[in-house]
């Protein structure tokens, strides 16, 4: 009974690898190309700097919404996440507008570090934690955003990615310049805590913002 148990899990671990490596060759092709990976049930996220604030849209096609919001970020005065109905598919459109005044305005001393929801190190990340902040808004649960040295991060849960134990991740780009990392993360051993994470570095491609805020401290 036991060696049934254990060849079960196995096979299961076995298919939600074989599932996460189809994802990363699909999207990625020969992994000479810019282009992001494909994450089931999310368009998205696309990243845009405008002045100085970092603006992320993730449209979530199996959430409903009938109204919107717009939420603070808790601790970050300048920063916050948006929720509405998307105007183009039967989604939710979920935006954050980061600014770098929050990211680099000393206040990330002020937070204890945090994994990723379920106790899971953070991908790429030295000693698996970065300060954040944890969240809901109406229809998503567990939002976090977790901020660094340099460093930003989003947390988005999403149902039903069917790879549990697995954790898959890519380069990110932006215009075809890479700005980070997309993290695909499979449900944990409850069949729980599923989603994405999407990391951003702020230095060289913020050069010029960066150089105003100097300006201000």
């Amino acid at each position: 009974m036991k060696n049934s148990v254990v060849f079960k899990q196995s096979k299961l671990l076995i298919t939600s690898a074989l599932m996460a490596l189809s994802l990363l060759t699909t999207s990625c092709g020969s992994g000479d190309s810019s282009r992001n990976m494909d994450i089931p049930g999310v368009d998205g996220p696309k990243v845009v700097l405008l002045g100085d604030d970092i603006l992320v849209d993730i449209i979530l096609e199996n959430v409903v919404v009938e109204g919107g919001a717009r939420f603070n970020i808790p601790n970050y005065t300048n920063s916050y996440v948006e929720i509405s109905p998307d105007l183009q598919s039967n989604g939710t459109l979920l935006a954050f507008s980061v600014s770098l005044d929050d990211i680099f305005g000393g206040k990330v001393d002020r937070l204890d570090p945090l994994t990723l929801p379920g106790g899971r190190a953070i991908p790429g990340v030295s000693g698996g934690a970065l300060p954040a902040v944890a969240f809901s808004v109406p229809s998503i649960k567990n939002i976090a955003f977790y901020v660094g040295p340099q460093i930003f991060g989003i947390w988005v849960p999403v149902n039903n990615l069917n790879m549990a134990g697995a954790m898959l991740t890519t380069r990110f780009y932006t215009d075809s310049k890479r700005v980070g990392n997309l993290s695909l993360v499979g449900e944990d051993a409850n069949g729980e805590n599923g989603g994405f994470f999407l990391a951003l570095t702020v230095s060289s491609s913020q050069e010029r913002s960066l150089e105003r805020l100097a300006d201000r401290y």
